[in-house]
């Protein structure tokens, strides 16, 4: 049986769990408060419950360690945004008790990024991450948790825009130092993404067959992949190892920083010179990648096939990259009015041979 007592002017309670005793303060000077709260508490174990009061105990900051530990141990590719995440969550919840990190609250934060001028996207993935905690939490052994609060998600605008047209491309190109001309190529054909064209490995490539691999667990969504290279990109990987060759410098990497010894880990400096230089004002190199998309679906590739090229996994996300835009829409158009036209003379045609044979038919 649990029992009630005092400390100064603060009620207190006591409480069995499997034979051992908790103790807990009701921040309350009224018996009635301390008295409905070992009610709760009682009620809780005679249900098989775990206290509330160890559930108060966690706080975000456990959450959060558990959660970028389960990041470090899955070795998931997007920690660094999860650690991002943690680091704006834990301005506004570090020190709290996971109870009281409830919707409202919730709501209060995202009130707060908003008027940061964070992006819905990035609220929601922040949001994301902490649903993730809780769920962790929740699924423990004893949980940490006893719920997941409801989180509210904000609307998106997934819809992406950027692309190359391909005299814009051929421009960028040419405004690039001559040692990423082929990696902007090499891009601007396949959309692979830039982490996995810079750490391209000459054991990946197969001239003989034209091949070049992502084996398993070298891709963001850890599927393997396979492309065969087009003869524009066949000459682009031969002057690649005539320039590893000439250098004398035997570096493992496809597309070599400027020395030739390394990977290309920055080219944002490049980038944004050579846009400027091509009079393209401000783009991505993730642009490439909705470009390639596009212009395969252009070309007649089948969906399935451009998707296995590009690496995309998800049809949501690969139908936000095969976007249109002004030229395709008057295309839409100019196709329309051919057909009409082409109808209206099947009609006319079909007219005109009717009245004939009406004709042929009065004058018999």
């Amino acid at each position: 049986m649990g029992s009630i007592y005092k400390r100064g002017n603060t009620y207190w309670i006591k409480y069995y769990r499997n034979g051992k005793s908790y103790r807990e303060s009701t921040n309350s000077d009224k018996k009635m408060v301390a008295k409905k709260l070992l009610d709760r508490r009682e009620g809780e174990i005679a249900q098989g419950k775990i206290p509330g009061i160890l559930f108060e105990k966690i706080t975000f900051d456990q959450l959060a360690d558990d959660f970028l530990r389960d990041y470090r141990i899955n070795q998931k590719k997007s920690i660094i945004r999860a650690e991002r995440s943690v680091k704006h969550l834990g301005q506004y919840f570090e020190g709290d008790s996971a109870p009281k990190i409830n919707t409202p609250r919730i709501k209060a934060y995202i009130e707060i990024r908003l008027e940061e001028g964070a992006a819905n996207a990035t609220i929601n993935r922040e949001l994301s991450a902490l649903k993730r905690m809780f769920n962790i939490g929740a699924k423990q052994t004893p949980p940490l948790v006893d719920r997941v609060p409801y989180i509210p998600m904000l609307k998106e605008n997934n819809i992406r825009k950027g692309f190359f047209e391909h005299a814009e491309f051929l421009a960028l190109r040419e405004a690039m130092p001559e040692y990423l001309k082929g990696f902007v190529t090499f891009a601007y054909k396949t959309g692979w993404r830039i982490s996995e064209i810079a750490g391209l490995t000459w054991v990946q490539v197969d001239r003989s067959l034209g091949i070049v691999r992502l084996e398993v667990g070298e891709t963001k969504n850890n599927e393997g992949r396979t492309i065969y290279l087009d003869e524009e990109l066949k000459a682009i990987i031969q002057h690649q190892s005539d320039f590893r060759k000439d250098i004398g410098v035997l570096c493992p990497y496809v597309f070599p920083n400027q020395f030739g010894n390394g990977p290309v880990k920055d080219l944002r400096r490049s980038w944004a010179k050579a846009c400027k230089d091509a009079g393209l004002g401000r783009r991505l190199f993730h642009d490439f990648r909705r470009t390639a998309v596009r212009n395969m679906i252009r070309s007649g590739i089948p969906e399935r096939v451009a998707m296995m090229i590009s690496g995309h996994k998800t049809r949501s996300v690969f139908d936000r990259y095969n976007i249109v835009n002004d030229a395709d829409l008057k295309e839409a158009a100019n196709r329309q009015s051919e057909y009409l036209k082409k109808q209206m003379g099947t009609i006319l045609g079909t007219i005109v041979d009717f009245d004939k044979k009406k004709g042929s038919a009065n004058v018999g």
